[in-house]
């Protein structure tokens, strides 16, 4: 009985031969008459072809003529080897010997204002650092990292006087301002 099962399905069947032998006859190609698709081609190349854009024209380019004489280079600190400009030695700058203050160690915008005190005719300003330490400054101390002395305290605001570096040797005033913490 084994023996039998074994040849029947070594022997093709009915069925397998038939899709055998609709397979070879998929697989045989296409008929060779290309005549249709060979008037399409000839006919699409035949076709004139759509009018190009013109090239615009160029016209005359500026010109910059840079001058003979030697100039100062743009990437060269001052103090290098070369004059720094006039009138830059004039300007405000900080006082390397006045000792540093407490509350100069801290940039400004982490510094806050969050009260005043007032005896008689004198005013203070109560500052928080970042550590929650509590300060009281006046007029004529030093805030932040910028040389920033205190010039004006009100009820609302701590103004300061800034010296900030212009990165070219020289020092810039600008004021600044504390506001209170509402």
């Amino acid at each position: 009985m084994m023996s039998e099962r074994r040849s029947r399905a070594a022997r093709p069947t009915g069925v397998r031969l038939i899709l055998a032998a609709l397979l070879a006859l998929s697989l045989s190609g296409c008929p060779h008459d290309t005549g249709d698709l060979e008037r399409y081609i000839a006919e699409v190349k035949a076709r004139p072809g759509s009018p190009l854009e013109p090239i615009p024209e160029v016209g005359p380019l500026e010109t910059h003529v840079y001058p003979d004489e030697p100039l100062r280079d743009p990437f060269a600190r001052f103090g290098a080897g070369q004059p720094a400009p006039p009138g830059r030695h004039r300007g405000p700058q900080p006082d390397p010997s006045r000792p540093r203050e407490l509350l100069e160690q801290f940039p400004l915008d982490t510094l806050r204002m969050v009260g005043i005190l007032q005896r008689q005719d004198r005013l203070w300003a109560l500052i928080r650092d970042p550590r929650g330490i509590i300060h009281r400054v006046q007029t004529g101390n030093y805030l932040g990292q910028n040389h920033g002395r205190i010039v004006a305290i009100s009820e609302s605001q701590v103004l300061l006087q800034e010296l900030v570096a212009d990165g070219a040797g020289g020092w810039i005033e600008r004021k600044a301002v504390l506001g209170a913490n509402e």
